[in-house]
């Protein structure tokens, strides 16, 4: 299960070069996990394809203006609960808290509630433990996968995926209604938000930007990231 949900991490995280690189591995990967059936794999197949051939600027604007032109297909799992109440910011430190506790730390400026970082903590937890912890937003996933769906996007599958794997398939739950797709103001906040890693710690004078080799060793890899030793 760990590696699946890495996998459905980075698929459904901003598309960036390692994304683009790692992708034609994925669908080996999945395979070897063992967790998804041959028509769920399949279903993957499109986006999978997408990230690996489409150009990359294409595939980055085509996640912004599904994801982040407002709140109607937020990754931000909070903000269809609890919107930008006082609630909210009690919720992302406790959620924060349980990240530090299994040795993961924040990198960027990304809220805790961003699925895709989700998706890398339940990957380190025992499997029991990460299906229970994913069936909290299940509702709100499956929400999220209905609307997708709705939009003919292959951002759908993985999504679907999710929504089955945290057992929510037939519940309801209203999420925040649908945004006027020419709100430029909340596009523009949108592109000023940093996306978010989970990395080892990186070698003195290495470059930043994530490495191929890096994001495909965290799919793998079951154990926690544990964060850089400062001295």
């Amino acid at each position: 299960m760990n590696t699946t949900l890495r996998v459905l991490s980075a698929l459904l995280r901003y598309p960036d070069e390692a994304v683009q690189q790692a992708a034609p591995v994925f669908s080996a990967l999945l395979v070897e996990d063992g967790l998804l059936t041959p028509d769920q794999r399949a279903a993957l197949a499109p986006l999978i394809e997408r990230l690996a051939h489409d150009d990359l600027l294409d595939s980055q604007e085509a996640y912004v203006a599904l994801f982040d032109r407002g709140r109607a297909l937020s990754l931000h799992l909070f903000e269809h609960v609890h919107g930008e109440s006082r609630d909210r910011g009690q919720a992302m430190v406790d959620l924060r808290d349980r990240y530090e506790a299994q040795g993961l730390e924040i990198e960027a400026k990304e809220l805790p509630d961003y699925l895709p970082l989700f998706l890398e903590y339940l990957s380190v937890l025992p499997p029991a433990q990460a299906a229970e912890e994913l069936a909290q937003p299940g509702v709100i996933i499956s929400a999220l996968a209905q609307r997708l769906e709705e939009k003919d996007t292959p951002y759908a599958a993985p999504m679907r995926i999710l929504a089955d794997l945290a057992g929510a398939g037939g519940e309801e739950f209203v999420i925040a209604p649908a945004d006027d797709p020419d709100d430029l103001a909340a596009l523009d906040a949108a592109w000023e938000e940093e996306q978010v890693r989970f990395d080892s710690p990186a070698a003195p004078g290495s470059a930043e930007c994530p490495q191929v080799s890096a994001l495909v060793e965290r799919i793998l890899n079951p154990e926690p990231v544990r964060s850089p030793t400062h001295g």
